[in-house]
């Protein structure tokens, strides 16, 4: 994946933690398949309203929301939730580091930027029908729909790993002859350097 092209589903909420996005009740599985059903159940029983009850964002791949997203404990089922619903991208102010890391290894692309351009988004999404953005990975550079350009920061090893379309067991593999050519070194130099 080099590019996100997608409409947009706004979570204007701050704090949003990891029981909000999966309530605890439903981490029974260890399977990532099928936890989209639990994603922000509480929000979704409550607020008929709630974005991720409105078919007009059914196919959106961004998620916008407020600061400290993914605050709480540590659970990996939120990041796989999200994943599960098709979330490719979540754009905020600030991040939970352990849900910033679960997100990536999920090949969720989590980026921040300032809370104003944030709240431009929210803002301007409320005066159209469709809200597009196109996320760029290799550039790293986000364009809204009225052309202007962001930069965002990310890990080269994660952002390889999310073009590539690969987890950290995929790089393993994918480089498993370079770890053994590696070993061979090693065991030849630990072999030499006790005669």
């Amino acid at each position: 994946m080099k590019t996100i092209k997608s409409i947009i589903i706004p979570i204007p909420r701050k704090d949003i933690d990891t029981d909000i996005i999966i309530p605890a009740s439903n981490l029974k599985t260890t399977t990532k398949i099928g936890l989209s059903a639990y994603l922000f159940q509480g929000l979704r029983l409550m607020y008929e309203n709630f974005p991720f009850n409105l078919k007009k964002y059914d196919a959106a791949k961004i998620m916008v929301t407020r600061e400290n997203f993914g605050c709480g404990s540590s659970r990996e089922h939120a990041a796989w939730a999200i994943s599960d619903w098709g979330i490719k991208a979540i754009i905020a102010p600030s991040f939970s580091n352990i849900f910033y890391g679960n997100a990536l290894k999920n090949g969720i692309l989590p980026i921040t930027l300032s809370d104003k351009i944030v709240e431009k988004i929210f803002k301007d999404e409320k005066k159209v029908k469709t809200y597009e953005i196109e996320i760029d990975i290799p550039k790293q550079e986000i364009t809204l729909p009225d052309g202007k350009k962001f930069s965002f920061e990310i890990d080269p090893y994660r952002k390889n790993c999310l073009m590539e379309g690969i987890d950290d067991m995929d790089y393993l593999f994918k480089n498993i002859s370079k770890i053994n050519k590696f070993k061979k070194k090693q065991k030849l130099f630990f072999n030499l350097s006790q005669v």
